[in-house]
């Protein structure tokens, strides 16, 4: 064993960078909301960034390590603690065997990351372990974790064990030891209470009104409460067609942005329907998924047109920070 769940927080589920190449039968993606996050928790522990962790959302579980492990807590700051003293994000962090992982009030973001050294121990489901909970299946049975849970962990990666050695000897009686370092602050997802996020113009953007384009450009929308894993459903200034079109249900992704009849759009997640039948008035850049994942409800959204060439530009540069994180662990974890 590895993990036992004492208690299981608000919603609390295994998940990977998702289920690709299976849209076509129907089947979801799913994965992380903030890939991102868990991508690189991964990678701090020396784990593949598709390894499977833990997402925690809002209000964390609480967990005891049966055994010692590395581990990294990465996206939103949701106050983690081992034994009631605060842990750092964002860096790894060597724990012992017994010691227990609590979460406070959350101080910003919305979804936290258990990544641990060896990644957690499921079987995939069409070659992902994240958990689809409506199908039930993938992560844990297809479900949210529960109190009394025990959780397998893979073994550890033969090239960490003298990095492992290097943190046991800084360990000394206490409960988990952290590095000194982390991430330049430049490599990490900015997150942002209200964010901007930047959009491209949907294949339905001509569609709607002039007043409408200028609104959804100009004007901020608000989280609701009923958004969740699916889609982030908004308030703000209704959004209207020029005329009433009916359209033939489309493909959809991470991001999408619809307007369904009551004018109020939705953002689809990660756990969004593979077709789609509202029109498309925007599509938010894959270099923003992050920020909009860690949007809390009742917070503000407003929307930023950029071209697709400027929105190419952005993932790509998130790449290379991503390859430059893997180049500096590579000797963090060989010197």
């Amino acid at each position: 064993m590895g993990l036992r769940i004492e208690k299981p927080g608000l919603l609390t589920t295994v998940q990977d960078t998702g289920r690709l190449g299976h849209q076509k039968e129907g089947v979801l993606v799913s994965g992380a909301m903030d890939a991102m996050a868990l991508r690189m928790g991964n990678l701090l522990v020396g784990n593949h960034e598709n390894s499977a962790s833990l997402e925690m959302t809002l209000l964390g579980p609480t967990i005891t390590f049966t055994q010692s492990h590395l581990i990294s807590i990465t996206g939103a700051d949701l106050s983690p603690k081992i034994n009631g003293e605060a842990i750092p994000l964002w860096r790894p962090v060597l724990v012992k065997a017994g010691a227990i992982l609590t979460f406070g009030t959350p101080i910003q973001g919305t979804r936290s990351y258990l990544n641990i050294a060896g990644g957690l121990k499921v079987e995939p489901v069409l070659g992902s372990a994240s958990t689809y909970l409506k199908a039930g299946f993938g992560g844990w049975q297809g479900k949210v974790l529960q109190a009394g849970i025990e959780l397998d962990c893979n073994e550890l990666s033969t090239h960490m064990f003298p990095f492992v050695k290097s943190l046991e000897n800084g360990l000394g009686k206490e409960a988990f030891y952290a590095t000194s370092w982390r991430p330049s602050p430049d490599l990490l997802p900015a997150y942002e209470p209200n964010p901007i996020i930047r959009a491209v113009r949907g294949p339905e953007y001509d569609w709607f009104s002039l007043e409408s384009k200028d609104t959804f450009w100009q004007t901020s929308f608000q989280l609701t409460a009923a958004s969740d894993r699916m889609g982030y459903q908004l308030e703000g200034e209704k959004l209207e067609l020029q005329k009433v079109l009916e359209m033939l249900s489309t493909a959809v992704t991470f991001g999408t942005v619809q307007v369904p009849s009551s004018g109020n759009p939705i953002v689809l997640m990660a756990d969004h329907q593979t077709t789609g039948g509202y029109p498309r008035i925007a599509q938010v850049i894959t270099a923003d998924y992050s920020k909009l994942a860690q949007v809390v409800p009742g917070r503000q959204i407003q929307f930023q047109e950029v071209t697709l060439e400027e929105a190419q530009f952005l993932y790509l540069k998130q790449e290379q920070n991503l390859e430059r994180l893997k180049q500096t662990l590579s000797l963090k974890f060989t010197t």
